[in-house]
């Protein structure tokens, strides 16, 4: 059951639409964690996400910052992977809530990324990966609530060289954040079955490309996107309520651009808008408190990346 508040009763409502929603976005939403923030194929990116003002009045910007180091380790090929990843997300609200706002301005992201990639034979390679992570708004240092931890653990399996390239990525994933004790599937294919078109099926991304030459791609993509952050000092809701965490999960499609500087090394955009969306207040049970926002959003982003494939 999700909680949200009615201007026009000025009071609390229940919605069973959000909460099925809720349901989906708790599953889907980790393996959007998993994969994009501990397991990225990017060795440096630079990111700008704008998220403009829809009808409840709120905005969102994110700023990422992304490195990662691959360490060769022995002629094997194993390699020790070493990274850092920040987000800062500026918030903005225009029309009032029955709570000060003031806590849920500015956020922020730490990854810490530490991983081993070795080849499990001659198939597939194995990929481990930890992050701790802060995420919080920090208006006090920090603090044991904004600790959280993340793992993986993939097979992955490319033909880049074949008439038709393909990757597939088989494993599991945990997420602290989603409150679930066991760790989820992970499922990712990838197929470059035309010299001017390819596709990936899986979660948290699936796109469909067109390669018009190696220097332009346009692509049609449908993705996952969001947050999960600890609120520092807990915010006083009606009927006694505490909030204690602010979460986000949008499903967004979106067509992109890509202009491929070189193999590796590309600019990039996307334009779209949001199909499902939920922001929110939770608790410290990381039970829903209170609908901020379920309404559709363009989606704007831009940026630079470096990538091994």
């Amino acid at each position: 059951m999700c909680i949200s508040y009615s201007k026009k009763s000025n009071n609390i409502k229940t919605s069973t639409l959000h909460s099925d929603f809720t349901k989906f976005l708790t599953f889907s939403g980790l393996m959007f964690s998993m994969i994009i923030c501990a397991q990225s194929s990017d060795v440096f990116k630079i990111d700008y996400l704008n998220i403009p003002e829809n009808d409840t009045g709120i905005k969102t910007q994110r700023y990422k910052f992304l490195f990662n180091l691959p360490i060769k380790l022995n002629e094997k090929k194993d390699y020790l992977v070493t990274g850092l990843e920040y987000n800062r997300f500026d918030i903005g609200y225009s029309q009032d809530f029955p709570f000060d706002k003031k806590e849920l301005i500015r956020f922020h992201v730490v990854d810490f990324n530490l991983g081993f990639i070795t080849k499990w034979n001659q198939n597939w390679n194995l990929v481990t990966i930890v992050t701790p992570r802060l995420a919080s708004n920090f208006t006090e240092g920090t603090v044991t609530d904004d600790f959280f931890f993340n793992a993986t653990a993939t097979f992955w399996k490319e033909k880049a060289d074949a008439d038709k390239p393909y990757r597939i990525v088989l494993g599991l994933s945990y997420n602290s954040t989603t409150g679930l004790p066991v760790p989820l599937p992970l499922v990712s294919y990838y197929r470059r079955f035309h010299p001017k078109w390819s596709f990936t099926l899986g979660i948290p991304r699936s796109n469909f490309k067109h390669h018009i030459t190696k220097k332009h791609t346009f692509e049609m993509a449908l993705f996952l996107d969001g947050y999960f952050l600890n609120i520092q000092d807990d915010i006083a809701l009606p009927d006694n309520q505490l909030g204690s965490k602010i979460s986000l999960s949008t499903l967004v499609g979106a067509v992109g651009y890509q202009y491929n500087i070189s193999k590796r090394m590309a600019l990039y955009g996307y334009f779209g808008r949001s199909f499902l969306q939920e922001g929110k207040l939770r608790n410290n049970n990381r039970a829903d408190v209170f609908l901020l926002n379920d309404e559709s959003n363009l989606y704007i982003r831009t940026g630079f990346k470096i990538g091994i494939f």
